[in-house]
């Protein structure tokens, strides 16, 4: 895939801001307690050894880093400048990355990721991202899914002590010496992209969110 053009500069920031970010993510990650659910249809999905595509909220970002550290998930990643510094962390913690956007390179980035698919591994989407409106459904994921017969699988975390930003996904910055929770939850199969599938995808989102912070908090869950 074709990078972004970047100024010395630039690339220097990049390795540098990548460094930093992992020593941090690295260093909350060994500090704090973490407990991780999956459902027991996404465990069959797993042990079947089957692809399928992760999608979570672009505000949980952060700690997913560390929980799917060195998992080789490709990851849709702009070509803008910044998602050069993205892109870099990525690789750090073992993902993959495919570049474009659907601004940019939004055609050949998703014949990439079909390829990813065939090949038998797995993808990571941030439906809402990268530029938002929070918790929209914006069609790539649904698109790849519907035309690869594959799931998608809806995650989302929790932590006792994280950090919201006044940004347009209200970002969340976990912190260190914390305790987290992670929750895959089932499957879903979508036969079409439309309103009702995007629907299904926020409400599945959205349960596993609320799921997360309820096992964190020690409420028995209803999943």
């Amino acid at each position: 895939m074709t990078k972004p053009i970047l100024s010395s500069r630039d690339r220097f920031l990049a390795y540098v801001i990548s460094w930093l970010a992992w020593g941090l993510i690295q260093f909350i990650g060994r500090t704090s307690r973490l407990r991780v659910y999956g459902s027991p249809k996404f465990q069959e999905r797993v042990n079947s050894g089957l692809p399928f595509i992760f999608a979570f909220w672009h505000r949980y970002q952060m700690f997913l880093l560390y929980e799917k550290r060195k998992s080789g998930v490709s990851v849709l990643v702009s070509r803008s400048k910044d998602g050069e510094f993205v892109a870099q962390t990525l690789h750090r913690f073992g993902f993959k990355t495919v570049r474009g956007s659907s601004s940019r390179g939004g055609g050949s980035a998703f014949i990439k990721l079909m390829d990813v698919v065939r090949a038998g591994q797995c993808v990571a989407f941030t439906p809402d991202g990268p530029r938002g409106p929070l918790r929209s459904i914006h069609p790539g994921v649904l698109t790849l899914a519907t035309k690869m017969g594959i799931p998608v699988v809806p995650l989302a975390w929790a932590g006792n002590r994280a950090k919201a930003l006044r940004s347009w996904d209200r970002f969340l910055v976990p912190l260190p010496f914390s305790r987290y929770q992670v929750v895959y939850g089932d499957p879903l199969f979508v036969t079409e992209n439309g309103p009702d599938a995007e629907e299904k995808l926020r409400t599945a989102l959205n349960a596993v969110e609320v799921d997360a912070q309820n096992r964190l908090a020690g409420v028995p869950s209803s999943c």
